[in-house]
């Protein structure tokens, strides 16, 4: 049955994952856990269904507070999907965006493009490391190779980064198959992705822990503390995070 071989597929994807990319995933929670340290932020960037990724290590319980999640409304599936799929390829948006926001060198940017093919998030890229950032790719590798690049450098993601962490799903994301129909279904990058974030988080906080900071994380708003806990973390990052 297909939910069955979903989870077996999954599974020796992410079984792959952790094993061949344990140290990307360390040395990218070393470079949030240092910008952390520095009383700095973490960006996350993604277009269209890679905004997950933002979404799900940013205002989140038990997340890092100094996250800044670069949901741009632009480049997100509503009000209008295609209308995603068109501003990822332009060139010269993501970057003036990032002009908008509260930079330092000494932050950390994290860009998850499966393809990493697109013009707006190698801009982004591009742009982080102009500011002295240190930049994560979450990216195929597999799918990255199999596919030319719509910036006008001739760039991928994966070659403009500090690090690369490879998603381990197949070119073009679906994973299965049936007879009778020709298209594969059922994507994985998500379910790779976002473990892969919060592996990172993990990481993270325990190298803060092991270099005598306590990070701060949220707590639920819905335990009886939580608000009054949140409430100071936000008015000390609100000035460097523009979602809060």
């Amino acid at each position: 049955m297909k939910h069955k071989e979903f989870y077996s597929v999954i599974t020796k994807q992410l079984a792959r994952q952790f094993d061949e990319e344990n140290a990307s995933i360390d040395q990218a929670a070393r470079y949030c856990a240092d910008s952390i340290c520095k009383d700095r932020v973490i960006h996350v960037f993604g277009c269209g269904h890679s905004q997950i990724f933002a979404m799900e290590v940013f205002y989140r319980a038990g997340g890092l507070v100094p996250v800044n999640a670069l949901i741009i409304p632009h480049l997100a599936l509503f009000p209008k999907a295609k209308l995603s799929t068109l501003q990822e390829r332009i060139e010269g948006f993501s970057d003036e965006y990032l002009k908008l926001e509260n930079t330092s060198p000494d932050d950390t940017m994290i860009i998850v493009s499966v393809s990493g093919r697109n013009a707006g998030a190698i801009d982004m890229a591009l742009a982080a490391k102009e500011i002295g950032m240190k930049v994560i790719a979450l990216t195929s590798v597999n799918f990255s190779n199999g596919v030319e690049s719509r910036h006008s450098s001739g760039k991928l993601l994966k070659e403009v980064v500090d690090v690369v962490i490879d998603i381990k799903c197949i070119e073009g994301d679906a994973a299965l198959s049936i007879d009778g129909l020709e298209p594969k279904f059922c994507g994985t990058s998500t379910v790779l992705g976002t473990a892969v974030m919060e592996s990172i988080m993990a990481r993270t906080v325990e190298l803060c822990v092991e270099n005598g900071v306590n990070p701060p994380i949220y707590v639920s708003s819905n335990l009886d503390i939580g608000d009054k806990i949140n409430e100071k973390w936000i008015e000390k990052y609100g000035p460097l995070i523009s979602c809060l």
